[in-house]
């Protein structure tokens, strides 16, 4: 390898200003974090909680999932047809046992959901409303608001949290990096704090344990389904602690993103796989279905085999996009099942009713994340994680739609099972003996670029090696301390972490594709860890395993 700038094993931040204490610090508030806090609360009421998100309290990935939440709830469905169409999507690298929680908790978990006040779409009948999504053979994709289910699912928690005098909130609180004790286990962590009344600037906040649920990475590229504030932290957080960070080379790439024009940056319009659940369809500029033949599913295949379909004809024809066509959804039907996509898609020019979406993918979700076990627990004591931020085994290669909100419920709930019985003592934290350092945020724009034209929907050897040279040897600028410095810090590491995963496997497996490898090779069916060297090397191991795909011999019955 050539020599590299390493990476901060610590951010560079003033001294604590202030400290707090609680026994549990939950990072995060979409429903992985709101989730656990509530669950933690409820198994022991005496324990001190305080949930820090790093904007408002419902700023995060969850209220922008629109198409709903996975469970086998409807007629005939079984979690274990559940756990099929999810082992099939993840391409081998599945965690059998994660699934088999996954799917089998699901239905009660979304059914406290409903206890708990969330208003999921019914029939007229009183039966709950159930649609279907690509990788799903039923329909078992609740939803809430027609396409605002993430919205209400976020509004239920918060109310919940409200309710709950012992739950503290920190808003606009950026994780900076974990406090250790001198066993390597946590202590605390650092915060910055805008505005809240004498909590204002770095902190520290002493704790028990850490819960990481703070979503996905998704400001690494330049295009993406995620809000701004998915920069990595807590990936970054952990991996800076000792953690080991699982499978990062599998970015899910959502197949049909509003496509805004060629200098478009940051967020994107997702145009929910649920309208094609509800009968839309891809075609190109000659109105040719091009999914036909593609994938017995069609329009409704798995995210990875649709994304490199409509980039494929993309690059065939010369195209930046291609076109979703439901027209014939007709308007009172986009009106009443999809009011947001239909009010976003008329915001930026687009009528669905009586014109074409142009689509194209762009990054969705992270599958990989800080490894953990069914339990949510990290290699780091004391230290659990949960939801996007983690890779509890669930989504292997590709995640199955509508998996996601249903993970972090589900695991959630798993970790409150067990923290409170196994909290550690307090303990005071120790030197920190870690490298700090610091990356310009104006470098964010440069990494994000190469990142997307080098580590995207198209991976080969030589592009991953020059977003390599370009990570190892980024010139670190004049940094200012500040939240924009500390994200590109993060993103830089998460970068290079996901990015030697990606060269070290060879070969194309679920939303990880690999032109110069295109066949998928179970004998390389495990995972790639990542974790950081005290001398601030990202470091990438194989981890064999057996391919857990239904249909690739040796899978556990």
């Amino acid at each position: 390898m050539t020599d590299h700038r390493p990476v901060p094993g610590r951010l560079r931040a003033p001294a604590p200003g202030w400290t707090t204490r609680a026994d549990v610090v939950v990072v995060g508030s979409g429903i992985a974090g709101l989730t656990a806090a509530l669950r933690i609360h409820a198994a022991d009421p005496s324990l001190h909680l305080l949930v820090v998100t790093k904007d408002v309290l419902a700023a995060g990935s969850t209220q922008w999932a629109q198409g709903g939440i996975a469970a086998a709830l409807g007629p005939g469905d079984t979690p274990e047809q559940h756990e099929h169409d999810t082992l099939v999507a993840g391409a081998g690298a599945c965690d059998v046992d994660a699934v088999r929680a996954l799917v089998t908790e699901g239905p009660d978990a979304v059914r406290e959901l409903i206890a708990l006040g969330t208003q999921f779409d019914h029939h007229p009948d009183g039966e709950l409303s159930l649609t279907r999504e690509g990788g799903h053979h039923r329909d078992r994709i609740a939803h809430a608001g027609g396409d605002a289910t993430g919205a209400e699912i976020q509004r239920a928690l918060i109310a919940a949290v409200e309710r709950s005098p012992l739950i503290e909130v920190v808003q606009h609180a950026l994780a900076v990096d974990l406090l250790l004790a001198d066993d390597g286990g946590v202590a605390g962590v650092t915060l910055h704090v805008l505005g809240e009344g004498q909590r204002d600037g770095v902190g520290a906040a002493h704790c028990r344990a850490v819960v990481l649920a703070s979503g996905g990475l998704g400001q690494v590229f330049s295009q993406s389904t995620n809000p701004s504030v998915s920069t990595g932290d807590g990936m970054a957080v952990a991996m800076r602690a000792g953690a080991r960070l699982r499978d990062l080379e599998f970015v899910q790439f959502h197949p049909t993103v509003m496509w805004l024009g060629p200098d478009s940056q940051g967020q994107q319009p997702l145009i929910s796989e649920a309208v094609r659940g509800e009968g839309a369809f891809l075609v190109d500029d000659d109105g040719r279905r091009f999914m036909q033949g593609e994938h017995p599913l069609a329009d409704l295949a798995p995210r990875d085999v649709v994304a490199k379909a409509i980039t494929r004809r993309m690059l065939e024809a010369d195209r930046p996009h291609m076109w979703l066509d439901a027209r014939h959804l007709g308007a009172d039907f986009w009106s009443r099942r999809f009011p947001t996509i239909l009010r976003v898609c008329r915001e930026h020019g687009v009528d669905p009713v009586t014109e074409l979406i142009p689509v194209a993918p762009a990054q969705h979700y992270a599958s990989g994340g800080v490894a953990t076990d069914l339990w949510g627990r990290t290699s780091v004591p004391g230290l659990y994680a949960t939801g996007e931020v983690a890779c509890s085994g669930v989504h292997g290669a590709n995640r199955l739609a509508s998996n996601s909100l249903l993970e972090g419920l589900v695991f959630s709930r798993r970790i409150a099972d067990v923290l409170p019985g196994e909290l550690r003592p307090w303990a005071e934290p120790a030197a920190d003996e870690r490298v700090e350092g610091l990356v310009s945020g104006d470098r964010r724009r440069g990494l994000q670029e190469v990142m997307t034209t080098r580590v995207g929907v198209l991976r080969h050897a030589d592009g991953l090696a020059e977003a390599l040279a370009f990570l190892h040897r980024l010139d670190p600028g004049d940094p200012v301390v500040e939240p924009a410095a500390w994200e590109t810090t993060n993103l830089l590491a998460i970068s290079t972490a996901l990015a030697e995963a990606a060269a070290l496997r060879t070969e194309t497996r679920g939303s990880h594709w690999r032109e110069d490898f295109p066949d998928r090779d179970d004998r390389r069916a495990g995972h790639v860890d990542s974790w950081l060297d005290d001398d601030g090397t990202v470091r990438v191991e194989w981890i064999p395993a057996p391919s857990t795909d239904p249909s690739t011999e040796g899978v556990r019955a």
